[in-house]
C-alpha cells in the first residue's frame, strides 16, 4: 500500500468509513429501485432491523466516548495520539466498524432489501483493503511494539 500523501501523520484511508457504508447502502437502494429484490419477512423482520440499528448506534457512542476519554481522534484523516484499548476495544480492534455493520444490516433488514444486504460483501472488502489495513499499518508504524501487542491480543472484529 502506498504511504499517505506527503508523509502526513494519518493513515491515508481511501474514504471516511461512514461514507463507504453509506455509498454501498445507497447503491443497494438504487439497485432495489431498478431491479426489485425485496426480502419477505414475517412480522419480526422490521423490529429486528431496528434493534440492530439501535445496538449499532449504542456501540458507536460507547466507542467514541472511549476515544474522547483517551484524548485522541476518531477522524480517519487525523493524527492518532493514543491506542484505545479499553471499553469495547477490549473485544474488538474495530468496534465502530462493527457498529456500522450492525446499522447497515439493520437498515437492510428494516427496508427489506436483498440488494443492500448483498452489497455488504464488497463494502467490507473496501473497508478491509482501503481503510482497516491502512489504519493498522499506520498504527504499527506510529506505536510499534505497543500496537503489535494490542493487535496480537484483540481480534480485528470479534
Amino acid at each position: 500500500m502506498p504511504e499517505p500523501k506527503g508523509g502526513a501523520d494519518q493513515p491515508g484511508v481511501v474514504a471516511p468509513p461512514l461514507a463507504v457504508f453509506a455509498a454501498f447502502f445507497a447503491a443497494g437502494l438504487g439497485l432495489e429501485w431498478l431491479w426489485p429484490c425485496v426480502l419477505s419477512f414475517t412480522r419480526p423482520g422490521w423490529p429486528a432491523g431496528v434493534a440492530a440499528i439501535v445496538a449499532g448506534i449504542a456501540l458507536v457512542a460507547w466507542s467514541m466516548h472511549r476515544f474522547r476519554r483517551s484524548e485522541t481522534t476518531v477522524n480517519p484523516y487525523g493524527s492518532t495520539r493514543a491506542i484505545v484499548s479499553d471499553g469495547p476495544y477490549r473485544f474488538s480492534r474495530n468496534p465502530i466498524y462493527l457498529a456500522l455493520v450492525l446499522i447497515y444490516v439493520g437498515g437492510g433488514i428494516a427496508v427489506g432489501s436483498l440488494w443492500v444486504l448483498a452489497l455488504l460483501v464488497p463494502c467490507l472488502a473496501v473497508m478491509h483493503w482501503g481503510v482497516i489495513l491502512r489504519e493498522e499499518r499506520y498504527l504499527e508504524n506510529k506505536f510499534g511494539d505497543d500496537y503489535r501487542r494490542y493487535k496480537a491480543s484483540v481480534r480485528r472484529w470479534l
